[in-house]
């Protein structure tokens, strides 16, 4: 049997930014408090644990004083930086380049539209932190949308900026386009003035979906390893299953079973932008064992 390891899986360069910047203030420090789960998988939590790494919820942010805190790869909304200050709390703000520059054309576009009462948009998983960090740009004022119902919270007669969490599929962020253009059209608006469209998902996370396609393809089996809280883990889950029938979705290497691979000549490993290649190979080296 052929074991295969997709080389496009595992942590993308802005998650990858902020777990070896954790590692770098661990070793400095011995201990390193972080607002939120450093990324949304399980495994790699508890390795980063075991080195000092100390997960903090809002709560216990507010009552946190004269220390320092790492911000996550997801990004903040303005509130967190303002408390900070407030507390005197360094921040170590590892926010993904890509959702900075997001978070900054949210809040240029927010602030250019109030005189017209204009709504922006975000196609997005509702409390995912990076939408509450895009949410928070707004005073609160955005909405997030990410199935077709909750686009009735829209107003159709007034403009809409539409943006998209940048982890989103690029299909996914279509429909909810053209779905907002029926409905304007369906309100007696032209869409060409009352919508102003903004596809703001990453490339290298948009590029992932052809590229796994052909690699579900052309193995009999594929093991997708993934936080189980990942929304771009189910997203490329649903992609390797959709492709290859024979697709399961595993958290660990514990979760590999001999009737998963049974009878297969090769088998494909991937995993989400928030699995670490170390887990990745962890699993390859569990299909190799049950070989033998």
């Amino acid at each position: 049997m052929k074991v295969e390891i997709d080389q496009d899986a595992g942590f993308c360069f802005g998650v990858q930014k902020t777990i070896e910047q954790a590692e770098k203030e661990l070793l400095k420090e011995g201990k390193i408090y972080c607002l939120g789960e450093i990324v949304h998988n399980d495994e790699e939590i508890h390795r980063l644990k075991t080195k000092g790494l100390i997960t903090i919820g809002y709560e216990e942010f507010r009552n946190l004083k004269n220390t320092r805190v790492l911000i996550r790869a997801h990004g903040e909304p303005p509130e967190t930086y303002e408390i900070a200050k407030q507390n005197n709390i360094q921040l170590i703000d590892t926010t993904c380049p890509i959702v900075s520059r997001l978070q900054n054309r949210i809040k240029t576009c927010y602030d250019e539209i109030l005189d017209e009462n204009g709504q922006i948009v975000i196609f997005g998983k509702v409390g995912h932190p990076e939408v509450v960090g895009l949410i928070g740009q707004t005073n609160g004022r955005a909405m997030a949308v990410s199935i077709e119902a909750d686009l009735d919270q829209i107003d159709f007669t007034k403009p809409i900026y539409l943006y998209s969490q940048t982890t989103r599929s690029k299909k996914g962020f279509k429909q909810i386009k053209e779905e907002i253009t029926r409905r304007l059209k369906a309100a007696g608006n032209q869409d060409t003035l009352y919508l102003m469209a903004h596809q703001t998902i990453c490339g290298q996370v948009s590029n992932r979906e052809p590229n796994l396609i052909d690699f579900a393809k052309k193995h009999d089996a594929i093991l997708f390893a993934s936080g189980k809280k990942s929304s771009n883990g189910k997203m490329l889950y649903e992609i390797c299953k959709r492709e290859n029938p024979n697709s399961y979705f595993i958290s660990s290497a514990d979760d590999v079973e001999t009737d998963m691979i049974k009878n297969c000549k090769t088998v494909g490993v991937s995993g989400a932008t928030s699995t670490p290649s170390w887990l990745l190979q962890d699993v390859a080296n569990k299909v190799s064992s049950l070989l033998h």
